[in-house]
């Protein structure tokens, strides 16, 4: 029996001004084409027309402002790009009808306003890549980058150097790729970057048009509007600044996990300078007292340095009282290790390796009692569990909302035979170790 495939939705494109504009509008057309869309030489036969304006005299917005009109009176559905994008609201105001309005060399929001307006059918001989893009994670948790590059400038470390600066996301780009990821299976969103709490200093925290609203290129918008999407929302990477104290509420009110990877590095003074790092840790252990009354099951982890640089057994002696006091739920601690083109191989008084190593057993030993503690105190509470793996034997391996994969501690279960892989679930624990739960799941 012949396959009868579905047609793909056609693109009108009209457009006006100088070369750039039409270089742009090839490279529209070029991105949409390989997306499956095919080409309409007239209105009629468009499901959707993009006008590609010119505003760089008055009588070539007379034109594109024509143009725009002609294009609802002979189609209704219309995409405005290009320069006079920047006059949204006026072209809004004169041609209520418009389905977006994007500004010149914005090919990805382009792009995203057609699929919204005409998305393309399910069909595996039109999408030969899936709307979420093809995964190296299991279907039910995806890493969500929200920007490449870093504006700090630690001395251990080269990520600029290789990556550059902060470059931000769109935050209406960010949220359709995790709306797509969801509506393809993802029950859990992972939010990466070098600093996520930078996430649109770059951008002047510039906002986006999004299901109808404009949400700002910030951390606390993003995460907001990322949490109403219904999956678990995890920030990874998050340098504390100020304005981190704005989304612990939104931890309180369920909207993302009650959780924090924060690269704290170090707590001494001398050896956070010498980093080039800020140096406010007592603020920092305030801070986390109330992150905590706000949302009790917080759990943070992070990463430390031992043996850096000119780090004095003064120094570490701070780090762990510091540790102490700070109860982190999760730890991970590197060796420092000279990094070809980092400042820091310059800097005096390196630390001998048996040193080190001793250091690094110390700490481990400490963050490993912590932890014990902590998840003993979770005995005998009921916790919502992502399921990562059922066996053959009725047992199921998890993780809690305190846990992130690969890194973290896991949710062994019995009985859980009936469950599969990406269920979120509420389970009883039972017991407990130095880094992980054991339990049953009530259903």
């Amino acid at each position: 029996m012949a396959t009868t495939l579905p047609s793909p939705p056609k693109i009108g494109m009209v457009s006006l001004g100088c070369p750039k504009n039409l270089v742009d509008s090839e490279r529209i057309l070029t991105k949409l084409r390989s997306d499956g869309y095919a080409m309409s030489p007239d209105y009629a036969g468009a499901d959707v027309v993009l006008v590609n304006t010119c505003g760089f005299l008055d009588s070539a917005k007379e034109e594109s402002l024509e143009a725009i009109g002609e294009a609802i009176a002979e189609n209704g559905r219309v995409i405005v790009t290009g320069c006079m994008g920047k006059e949204a609201e006026m072209i809004r105001a004169k041609f209520p009808g418009i389905l977006a309005v994007t500004g010149a060399h914005q090919y990805e929001e382009v792009v995203g306003a057609v699929h919204d307006a005409a998305p393309m059918p399910p069909s595996a001989f039109l999408n030969l890549v899936p709307d979420s893009g093809l995964k190296l994670t299991p279907r039910h948790y995806s890493y969500l980058k929200i920007s490449e590059g870093c504006n700090h400038r630690c001395s251990f470390c080269i990520i600029p150097s290789l990556r550059g600066d902060l470059v931000s996301r769109r935050p209406d780009a960010i949220l359709r790729e995790a709306e797509k990821l969801i509506e393809a299976g993802t029950r859990e969103l992972l939010v990466i970057s070098q600093d996520t709490s930078a996430y649109g200093v770059d951008i002047r925290h510039q906002p986006r048009m999004w299901h109808g609203e404009e949400v700002r290129a910030h951390m606390t918008d993003l995460s907001r509007e990322l949490g109403k999407l219904g999956a678990w929302v995890r920030l990874h990477y998050v340098y504390p600044y100020p304005h981190v104290d704005q989304v612990i509420p939104l931890m309180a009110e369920g909207l993302i996990l009650p959780y924090l990877d924060i690269p704290f590095q170090h707590a001494s003074r001398n050896v956070l300078k010498l980093m080039k790092r800020p140096a406010n840790e007592t603020k920092v252990l305030e801070r986390i007292k109330n992150w905590r009354t706000i949302a009790p099951d917080m759990a943070i982890r992070s990463t430390f340095v031992v043996g850096f640089p000119g780090e004095t057994e003064d120094d570490f002696a701070y780090l762990m009282d510091w540790l102490e006091e700070a109860q982190l739920d999760r730890v991970g601690a590197f060796r420092f290790e000279p990094v070809e083109g980092a400042a820091a191989n310059d800097l005096p008084n390196h630390v001998p390796e048996e040193i080190k190593e001793e250091r690094y057993a110390r700490l481990m030993e400490l963050t490993a009692r912590i932890s014990a503690d902590k998840l003993q105190a979770k005995v005998g509470r009921t916790l919502d569990v992502i399921i990562d793996a059922v066996d053959e034997d009725g047992g199921a391996t998890g993780r809690s909302q305190a846990d992130a994969p690969e890194i973290d501690g896991e949710v062994f279960l019995r009985d859980a035979g009936h469950l599969s892989v990406g269920d979120i679930v509420a389970v009883a624990i039972e017991d407990a170790d130095e880094h992980d739960l054991y339990g049953v799941p009530t259903v």
